[in-house]
């Protein structure tokens, strides 16, 4: 399904403690299948309660490149207003500083 060149890389954070995701998740998680060659990401999906959810945050990130994490974090701040938006944010945070862990192991 995903070509030879592409990674999986998970973010994780945590959210509020009444939040329905950190009830059933005990975390927040992004997934991300990123093209190391283009550092493009290709697909995404987040735990969430809500399936519109885990879309609308892959339309945010799907086609971006996982080296701008400022376009990105001003994208799920100005479009994303779910009770998790600071949760997003740094699980794509931590999910860049593992990709660019990775990048220096490829080197």
């Amino acid at each position: 399904m995903y070509h030879a060149n592409t990674v999986y890389i998970i973010g994780e954070s945590k959210t509020s403690s009444n939040n329905a995701i950190m009830q059933q998740y005990n975390g927040f998680f992004i997934a991300l299948v990123v093209d190391r060659v283009s550092h493009t990401i290709v697909d995404a999906e987040c735990s969430s309660t809500i399936n519109i959810t885990s879309s609308f945050i892959k339309s945010i990130v799907v086609g971006k490149s996982m080296l701008d994490t400022d376009t990105v974090l001003k994208e799920v701040e100005s479009r994303y207003f779910g009770s998790s938006q600071k949760a997003v944010m740094v699980a794509f945070k931590n999910a860049h500083i593992k990709y660019k862990q990775l990048l220096k192991e490829l080197v």
